[in-house]
């Protein structure tokens, strides 16, 4: 862990910004940004705007590509640079100090803000090697089939702040959220140590008993954290546990929800075995959930659709029609036998007339049908008999202009059996419907201009390749004048 150098922050100019803040927005939809965009964006000179980008890659703010295309993109740095500017020009965060935590997706590091209070920033590092199973992992990008490592660590930062805002207005143990910008989270500065340090405990009962209510509690609010473990637990000199780490939050509505709130359950009993030698035969179950308050809805957890939404709305609107119901008189819903019994009838009664209508209805579209198909064979039969006929004529005139050295008349002489194979034969292919044939077409079409684009070279592929070609040539020629 060593401390994050921003003494560049300083020195950059606001055109340096503006340029990193253009790259930025062409890399929405450009993998790697060309000059001219970014200078479009930007709104400066070429030459300016060049000399610019010359000095942000001198200082690693930005990363140069020319392996399939020429452009620019911005690395973790230029885009941290970003984040703590927008921080600083809203009065959040006055200095950043030394490195507190790293984990698998993100640094976590100690700053102070204007009035000298410390806070913690946390800096959202998806796309590191030891964790890239991001569409198996978490549902960042929903619909999406890519997407950029910045984009998502921004998608993350959003999700776990909207988490912790929501947690800490309904009295649940975690930071105190202050700002997000970005991929950047600020966030309280939690006086205590993670579990996972943690050797001797007072009480280890009370804080097991403390860490499986909160489990619960979460559930009865609709979410279940799917990470509960003892390096998302940090624990107080008054053994007080407060909860951290929220991306991977999930409803109580998903379809694994009880997986994820089984294996929370489990990792907390592993590791107070493991470390305290404590085990109860005592553990909460998913079955011991009771919903109190809808907070999955306000967070958009993933797990919770629209249509299980709909679904609750109208479940609620039931029940509160049921309470209506028994709020009432007595005797209102006090109904007699006999008054049940002629309804009854009354219903069977009208379902019979029903029935026989339906009945009826059945047999005349039976009726009609039998009589369109038998149409429809006689339509069927005489079709045939006109395009056998035409096509017998269309074979004729076929041979006289294609092969006009044939007699017509020694054909006539040749076996029957054979010229009514070939008939056969060729009735299907005349027969054959012309959006097939066009569609064939088009294949082979698409076909030939793919490998005609193929062919042809980039500008930039070319004069990249010659430049290669010239190195090679002179570093040849330099070798032999030493032979």
């Amino acid at each position: 862990m060593g401390r994050f150098d921003v003494s560049m922050l300083k020195y950059l100019s606001p055109e340096d910004f503006r340029v990193l803040t253009a790259i930025e927005m062409g890399m929405k939809n450009h993998e790697v940004v060309p000059l001219q965009l970014v200078a479009s964006i930007a709104s400066l000179r070429n030459g300016g705007c060049h000399k610019i980008i010359k000095e942000l890659i001198r200082h690693k703010l930005v990363c140069f590509e020319h392996a399939k295309v020429q452009g620019y993109r911005l690395t973790c740095l230029g885009y941290d640079f970003l984040a703590l500017k927008a921080l600083t020009s809203r009065h959040i965060v006055k200095s950043v100090g030394n490195q507190i935590g790293v984990g698998k997706e993100s640094d976590i590091y100690i700053a102070a803000n204007d009035n000298d209070e410390q806070v913690v920033l946390k800096f959202h590092r998806l796309g590191r090697t030891s964790f890239r199973q991001i569409k198996s992992k978490r549902d960042y990008l929903k619909n999406r089939k890519t997407g950029s490592w910045l984009y998502l660590s921004r998608l993350s930062a959003m999700k776990e702040f909207a988490f912790m805002k929501a947690l800490y207005d309904n009295g649940f143990p975690v930071p105190k959220p202050h700002d997000f910008n970005r991929h950047t989270v600020v966030m309280q500065l939690v006086q205590g140590h993670p579990l996972c340090q943690i050797h001797d405990v007072e009480d280890v009962q009370q804080v097991y008993d403390d860490i499986m209510n909160l489990i619960v509690h979460l559930a009865n609010y609709g979410l279940i954290h799917s990470d509960f473990n003892e390096f998302n637990l940090m624990l107080s000199d008054n053994d007080k546990v407060t909860m951290i780490d929220f991306p991977q939050m999930v409803s109580t509505s998903h379809q694994n929800a009880q997986f994820y709130f089984d294996r929370d359950v489990q990792c907390v009993r592993d590791f107070f075995k493991r470390r305290f030698n404590f085990e109860s035969e005592m553990h909460p179950k998913f079955s011991d959930v009771k919903k109190v308050y809808s907070l999955d809805i306000e967070v958009n957890a993933s797990g919770f659709s629209k249509e299980i939404q709909e679904f609750d709305k109208v479940l609620d609107e039931m029940n509160d029609q049921d309470e209506e119901i028994e709020d009432g008189d007595e005797s209102k819903n006090k109904v007699s036998e006999e008054s049940e019994q002629n309804e009854k009838n009354n219903e069977n009664l009208e379902y019979k007339k029903e029935l026989e209508k339906f009945e009826l209805e059945d047999q005349l579209k039976e009726e009609k049908y039998a009589e369109t198909s038998e149409t429809k064979e006689a339509l069927d039969e005489n079709e045939l008999a006109e395009m056998n006929d035409k096509f017998d004529d269309y074979l004729s005139l076929e041979n006289k202009m294609y092969r006009p050295y044939r007699d017509a008349g020694l054909k006539q002489d040749e076996d029957s059996d054979e010229s009514d194979n070939y008939s056969c034969t060729t009735t299907t292919s005349t027969i054959m419907d012309p959006r097939m044939v066009r569609s064939k077409v088009r294949k082979s079409l698409l076909q030939k201009m793919k490998t005609e684009k193929r062919r042809i070279r980039n500008k930039g592929e070319t004069s990249i390749t010659t430049q290669r070609n010239r190195e090679v040539n002179d570093t040849i020629k330099s070798s032999m004048i030493f032979l």
